[in-house]
Order: C-alpha cells, then structure tokens, then sequence
C-alpha cells in the first residue's frame, strides 16, 4: 500500500525543518559571541582594582568587585596613609608618598575600610 502526506503536513514538516536549520544556524553564529562575552566577564572579574588615595580621599570613592579580585591601593598624598579594614582582617605599614598596598577579597562581603585620617571607604565582593 502507498501511503501519500496530504500537502498540508507536508507544508508543516518542511516547516519544522527549516526552523530547525534557522535555531540551528542562529546558535552557530550566536555561541561564539556569547562565549567571549563570558570570558571577558570573567576575565573582568579576574582583573585586579586600583585605588588611588589622594588628597585625603580614596578614588573611587566605593568600589564594588567579585570575591577573588586583588585591590591595590596608592598614596598619591604627601602624607604617609595606613590601609585596613574594620574588622581587621588585613592591615598595611605606613604608605608613603607612591607606596603601595595589595589585599585580595576572597569571601563575599561588605568591607569597611579606612586609611589614617581618611574616613570608612566601602568595598563590596560579591
């Protein structure tokens, strides 16, 4: 026995077909631009922060990071300055003028921090 597809399911299936080669094709296209945004969120998130302390005032005045980012902190002040948070989770010796100060977030959280003579500063690690 011959069986015949009346042209009605044969206009579905054809159908079917080419929007499965048009997903198939979108994705193909699509996935290598989605993966290098991901690697470039991530390598964002990887990207070690700076702070700059000039004038009495940290720049930027809040910093929001992901947990595992190294942040830095530079006295651009004539005045010699101390990094640490209000816990006292991680302390510096006195920066002077162009010195430097490194400390890596690793849990998630909001820092309070403060250098001498300078008032809390916010860090946030997600």
């Amino acid at each position: 026995m011959l069986t015949t597809i009346n042209p009605a399911q044969r206009c579905r299936r054809i159908s079917l077909l080419l929007g499965a080669v048009g997903v198939a094709s979108l994705l193909a296209v699509a996935l290598p631009e989605l993966t290098a945004a991901g690697e470039a969120v991530s390598a964002a998130a990887a990207s070690p922060a700076s702070v700059k302390i000039d004038n009495f005032a940290f720049a930027p005045a809040t910093l929001t990071i992901t947990a595992g980012t190294t942040v830095t902190w530079k006295n651009e002040d004539d005045s010699p300055h101390r990094i640490g948070d209000k816990n006292g989770t991680f302390k510096s010796a006195a920066l002077d003028t162009d010195d430097t100060f490194s400390h890596t977030f690793t849990v998630p959280g909001e820092y309070g921090t403060s250098a001498q003579s300078i008032p809390t500063w916010p860090v946030r690690s997600l």
